[in-house]
């Protein structure tokens, strides 16, 4: 037991407990360090804040980059769903009716895609999307949306689509916003993303508008994957939800990023 350790260093500690042993419990930590399972999890909040860890049930776990796995769309759908819902509604609001927009693939997209249709008031929209998901989302509101696949290799995983044939569309087009999902977000590394095939085509994406929207739920912040999607200086705004880490969002504010917390459904 090793009380009286200042909470700088405690949690520092900590952190280097998380690294080493990939999961902490929080009855572990008061043992360890002489203090309450309540001060333990004030601790794993902080650094979750921090966007250093990510709370678990029971203690936390790490949040390590070179362990991230792709994840297919569907094991994706369920979670945050009621905050990518709000992500959806507050980025659809920055469409206006005659534009042409782009929208990326992934679950957070899929619900700018549904947000896009449940705005019958939006007409004479363009979207071009490399996702088949989001394609079939907006199927609904055509002719007032028109809808244009982009073409390119299918990966399974996402649905999407990507090159060969997938970067050429947008390399030929300028559009008014691009919403772009993605695996982190981060103060430093700016936006990433785990498919390096993927990660490409979301680079063209940016290049093609004049706006890029970043939607993310929460977990995303703090986040880093292996592919460089954007640095904070491309992004023109991030929307997320309740569930980002409070550090992660200041610090990204004092850097110059305009974030927007989206209310939950």
């Amino acid at each position: 037991m090793e009380e009286g350790i200042p909470a700088a260093l405690r949690r520092d500690r900590t952190l280097g407990m998380v690294r080493d042993r990939e999961f902490v419990r929080v009855a572990d930590l008061s043992t360890i360090f002489g203090i309450s399972e309540v001060t333990a999890r004030a601790d794993l909040a902080y650094l979750a804040e921090q966007g250093l860890l990510q709370r678990v049930h029971g203690g936390a776990i790490i949040r390590d980059p070179e362990r991230q796995i792709e994840r297919s769309f569907e094991e994706a759908l369920d979670e945050y769903a009621a905050e990518k819902i709000g992500i959806g509604r507050a980025a659809v609001n920055m469409i206006r009716s005659g534009e042409t927009v782009i929208l990326d693939v992934g679950t957070s997209t899929a619900a700018v895609a549904r947000a896009i249709v449940a705005r019958d008031d939006l007409v004479d929209v363009t979207v071009f999307t490399s996702s088949l998901t989001n394609a079939l989302e907006m199927e609904p509101a055509i002719p007032r949306i028109a809808v244009v696949l982009t073409g390119g290799t299918l990966r399974p995983k996402q649905h999407s689509l990507v090159d060969p044939m997938g970067s050429f569309v947008f390399e030929n087009i300028n559009v008014a916003t691009a919403f772009i999902g993605c695996n982190g977000v981060h103060p430093e590394y700016g936006v990433t993303n785990v498919n390096l095939p993927e990660a490409e085509i979301k680079r063209k994406m940016v290049a093609a508008a004049q706006r890029t929207v970043v939607v993310a739920d929460g977990s995303k912040l703090g986040n880093i994957s292996v592919a460089k999607v954007a640095d904070l200086s491309d992004i023109d705004q991030l929307v997320t939800g309740p569930s980002a880490p409070e550090g992660v969002v200041a610090e990204l504010g004092e850097l110059g990023v305009d974030v927007e917390i989206a209310l939950p459904e």
